[in-house]
Order: structure tokens, then C-alpha cells, then sequence
């Protein structure tokens, strides 16, 4: 099967080629770098043809509102136009868990624009709504402060973050799927307050920075409820928790980096 990989070369989707290589498909993978770009349109057609799955890990380089929002919409037209000219069997797009919720934050009004995109496109779909990356946790802290404050506020809101590792296996599977025509929800195996996380983190890799857990605190621009970043039904759980993955990770004070 021939299976089309946008951001190929990302932290998700180098991952994602690897997994569809050994699984025996033909992967193409599109990316600036090998001459397909999903805002331009260039080399979209060429990819396409003979596709039958695209899984779209594209990420908006930049976090600014109204360039978010271009982004998601350019490429998702972009893509889904050619994927519809193709004949493709199946779209599968990676989103985040309460995107739905999120419209105060610029980043998650691209997400839902996208999302939306998909569902009025006609083509058969699976959107997966994963929470946060492990591997975001240092980027989740810095926007808490500006690396001087030594007390960070961050949210008391339940989150039960995922391995790119984790992640790469689900989407792999699901490319390999039939559509779902909806979503589908993956999480890591742990669940426990955003502060408490960001806290462990910080001790383990021996930044003496406090964090203080404030129910009030924006994520992003946005204001959470206690499970707004969780699953809210069943979900595919990875097995991955937050003390393996910092051990793989080499962050740990005393581990090499």
C-alpha cells in the first residue's frame, strides 16, 4: 500500500515512516526538504497519485495567532484537494485532545479549522486527538516564565501526557486501519495535575525552580477545566509513563544529555 507521510521528517513522523517501512508499505515522504510543500502546493499532485492513505503530521512553524490559522487552512485545502483528485481511501490527520475546547488559544482555532476542514471534505477520515507530548513538558514550562522567575504558576488541570514513541505506534496502526469517520483518542498510561508534573520534572532535572499550582493559570492563552486535556471516553493508552520516558530521554540530572 502506498501511504503518503506530510512532516515525514518530523519528531512524529520520522517515527511513523520507520513503523510503515518495516510494516512493508511504500512511504513517501513530503516534506520542504524532499520537494512537496503543502502551502505552495508543489509536488502535492505528483506525491498523490497512486496513494491510497495520507497521514498529515504537518505543524504550523509558527505559534502567532493569525499565522496558525493561515497555516492549517492553506495546507488543509492544499492537501485535501489533491488527496480528493487522487482518489485517496483514507485521510488520517493528528490533532490534540480538547481542541473543541481550547478556541481561546490561537494555536487550537488553526487546529479546529483543520479539523473542520476534514470532516466537510467527503474524503473517508481519522482524526486522533492526542494529549501532550512528554517531550513538550520543557516548552510547557518555559512559556510559565521567563527562566529568571524562580516560582512558575501553572495549571491544576488533570493531564495524562504520551511518548512521541507512544504516539508513533498509534498512528502507524491506524494508517494501517480502516477510517474511523470520527476521532479517536490516545493518552499515556499516567494521569495527574499539569503543576505536580511540571514539578517533577523540574526536581528531576535539577532545575530548583518552584511550581505553584493555580487553578487559573492559561494554557497557552487558554483557560482550562479540570479534564480538559484528558480523554473524555475510551482511549488507546500507551505504555510509556513519565519515569521510563525520562530515563529514555537522558534529562535527568546525572544522565548524559
Amino acid at each position: 500500500m502506498k501511504i503518503l507521510v506530510i512532516g515525514g521528517t518530523g519528531r512524529i513522523g520520522s517515527k511513523v515512516v520507520d513503523r510503515l517501512h518495516a510494516a512493508g508499505h511504500e512511504v513517501v515522504v513530503a516534506a520542504p526538504s524532499t520537494g512537496i510543500d503543502v502551502l505552495s502546493g508543489e509536488g502535492l499532485a505528483a506525491a498523490m497519485a497512486g496513494t491510497e492513505v495520507v497521514v498529515d503530521l504537518a505543524n504550523s512553524p509558527s505559534f502567532e495567532d493569525a499565522a496558525v490559522l493561515s497555516f492549517f487552512v492553506t495546507a488543509g485545502h492544499n492537501i485535501l484537494a489533491a488527496a480528493a483528485q487522487a482518489g485517496v481511501r483514507h485521510h488520517v490527520a493528528l490533532s490534540v485532545v480538547g481542541t473543541d475546547k481550547l478556541a481561546a488559544s490561537g494555536y487550537f482555532r488553526g487546529k479546529i479549522a483543520q479539523e473542520r476542514l476534514i470532516r466537510d471534505s467527503g474524503l473517508a477520515y481519522t482524526i486522533i486527538h492526542s494529549t501532550q507530548f512528554f517531550e513538550f513538558l520543557p516548552g510547557i514550562i518555559q512559556a510559565a516564565g521567563d527562566g529568571q522567575t524562580q516560582t512558575l504558576q501553572l495549571p491544576t488541570a488533570a493531564v495524562q501526557p504520551i511518548a512521541a514513541e507512544d504516539v508513533a505506534d498509534a498512528v502507524a496502526r491506524i494508517a494501517q486501519q480502516a477510517p474511523a469517520n470520527g476521532v479517536v483518542e490516545i493518552a499515556g498510561p499516567e494521569r495527574e495535575s499539569m503543576a505536580v508534573l511540571a514539578q517533577r520534572f523540574l526536581q528531576a532535572t535539577g532545575d530548583a525552580r518552584e511550581v505553584v499550582g493555580d487553578a487559573q493559570a492559561r494554557y497557552f492563552g487558554a483557560q482550562l477545566q479540570q479534564d480538559t486535556l484528558v480523554p473524555v471516553g475510551q482511549a488507546w493508552l500507551g505504555t510509556i509513563g513519565f519515569e521510563r520516558w525520562l530515563q529514555q530521554s537522558g534529562l535527568a540530572q546525572g544522565q548524559p544529555a
